[in-house]
């Protein structure tokens, strides 16, 4: 068994996104970039470009070319803030909103291959690790 512990955190990290990117193309139309968004900008309608890059972890570059593909495909839309003219806020729209609903039995699936293949403890271990990792970095 491997133990080179950041290898394998960050092929792993690799591999998976990768496999999720692909499938949410082939099943819903869009990147798992797009999906990630989607879901944030609905849970926080209203919410500016730099919240989507600060939740996502992107640099504002590429926030601003996601929320453009994602703005051209119809799936958010950008208003002029009424309390601030500079601002804009985004909005999940219709079909946007659609997209995310149907991610979520995929999402709730590759949950499941996780849960499923280790025991209650294990994951509460692997929670615990991967929430050390967000807490300390």
């Amino acid at each position: 068994m491997d133990r080179r512990l950041f290898f394998l955190l960050n092929m792993a990290q690799h591999r998976l996104y990768s496999h999720v990117d692909r499938a949410c193309e082939e099943a819903l139309g869009v990147s798992a970039a797009q999906l990630a968004a989607l879901m944030y900008i609905g849970q926080s309608p209203g919410c500016a470009h730099t919240d989507v890059g600060r939740a996502l972890q992107l640099k504002k570059p590429a926030v601003t070319g996601l929320l453009q593909r994602m703005e051209r495909n119809g799936l958010i839309e950008r208003r002029q803030s009424e309390q601030d003219a500079r601002r804009s806020e985004l909005y999940a729209t219709t079909a946007g909103l659609e997209k995310s609903q149907e991610a979520k039995p995929y999402l709730q699936e590759l949950n499941s291959i996780f849960t499923n293949e280790f025991e209650p403890e294990e994951i509460d271990t692997v929670l615990r690790f991967l929430n050390f990792i967000m807490r300390r970095f």
